[in-house]
């Protein structure tokens, strides 16, 4: 019985060395000749503040991402009931295509908005309102290629009543 509890004893201490060599950093080579940063697209972000001052005349197509995300928040409107607070911020994710369409639908992944639930999804209705109404977006051919099927972050943020955005 001691042998046998033994030989047990030494084929656990043999499982438990192969596994953690096999799992010690460096070792594992499932991956290995791909650069993990090169697997996944990176995410674009932008940052407006909202809502913008009308434009005048109809803007020309973006063909940088600094002139893309103000065409992207241009329809954001100050929702009934948001108005009377002093800040909130919402981050959309998207993806769109060449042509300036969404893909899918756009994800929120951030909302901060002061008071209850019901002003979140103000908030959150406001956003998805105003990419629906400015999409698609007009883009240059260059930028619609560079863009196409990539992750966009937009985040929106409203400075109420006393900044009224820039």
């Amino acid at each position: 019985m001691c042998r046998r509890a033994g030989h047990l004893a030494g084929l656990l201490a043999a499982g438990l060395a192969l596994s953690a060599a096999l799992l010690a950093p460096g070792r594992a080579n499932a991956f290995e000749g791909i650069e993990p940063w090169r697997t996944l697209p990176q995410t674009l972000r932008g940052t407006q503040r909202v809502p913008l001052p009308a434009a005048g005349t109809e803007a020309a197509p973006a063909d940088t991402l600094r002139a893309l995300y103000p065409a992207l928040a241009a329809c954001w409107q100050v929702p009934e009931g948001l108005s009377r607070f002093e800040r909130a911020e919402i981050t959309a994710r998207l993806s769109l295509r060449r042509d300036g369409s969404v893909i899918g639908t756009p994800q929120i992944t951030f909302a901060k908005a002061p008071g209850d639930t019901k002003t979140r999804e103000i908030l959150i209705r406001a956003t998805l309102d105003a990419i629906a109404r400015c999409t698609p977006v007009r883009l240059t051919p260059a930028l619609g290629g560079a863009i196409a099927g990539r992750p966009l972050a937009l985040r929106f943020i409203y400075d109420g009543p006393r900044g009224q955005g820039i």
